[in-house]
């Protein structure tokens, strides 16, 4: 829950600088999150503790795409203002992300996954996909991923 904590200080920290975009990109985090808190007790997490550190990633990375497709959106409707706000809202939702892994790390990190499933055929590419979401999620974009995955199943 370390990250829960984490947004909810920077949310407190930027309601003392009156830092107003921020405060309001920040809201939306933890908006998102208490929705999939809600979600989850809904399942049945009937020990009320939330959503986990991985959940609240996927949730981050999630909001990064989104805006990132908006901000595309606007620029080709020659809206450059709104795209800058979405961009600004992308850097401040990406202070709570892991760092993201290179071209190279990405490469290394599925060759690696491949080994440790045993992946022999296409067929096991959803086990690679788990095993690289296990420990990834947050570093990399899965559907950047996923054909690396395909190719080096397919190249064996």
């Amino acid at each position: 829950m370390a990250l829960r904590e984490d947004i909810n200080s920077a949310l407190k920290q930027a309601m003392r600088d009156r830092a107003a975009d921020r405060l309001s990109t920040l809201r939306l985090i933890m908006a998102a999150i208490k929705d999939r808190d809600i979600a989850a007790r809904g399942e049945g997490d009937e020990g009320g503790r939330g959503v986990s550190d991985a959940d609240i990633l996927s949730i981050l990375a999630k909001m990064v795409k989104q805006r990132q497709e908006s901000a595309r959106t606007y620029e080709e409707g020659s809206r450059l203002d709104l795209a800058e706000r979405e961009l600004a809202e992308i850097t401040i939702i990406e202070e709570f992300l892991p760092k993201q892994l290179s071209d190279d790390e990405i490469v290394e990190a599925v060759k690696v996954a491949v080994a440790e499933v045993g992946a022999a055929s296409i067929r096991d590419m959803g086990k690679v996909m788990g095993a690289l979401k296990a420990k990834y999620t947050g570093q990399m974009d899965f559907g950047k991923v996923g054909p690396m995955v395909k190719d080096q199943l397919a190249n064996g």
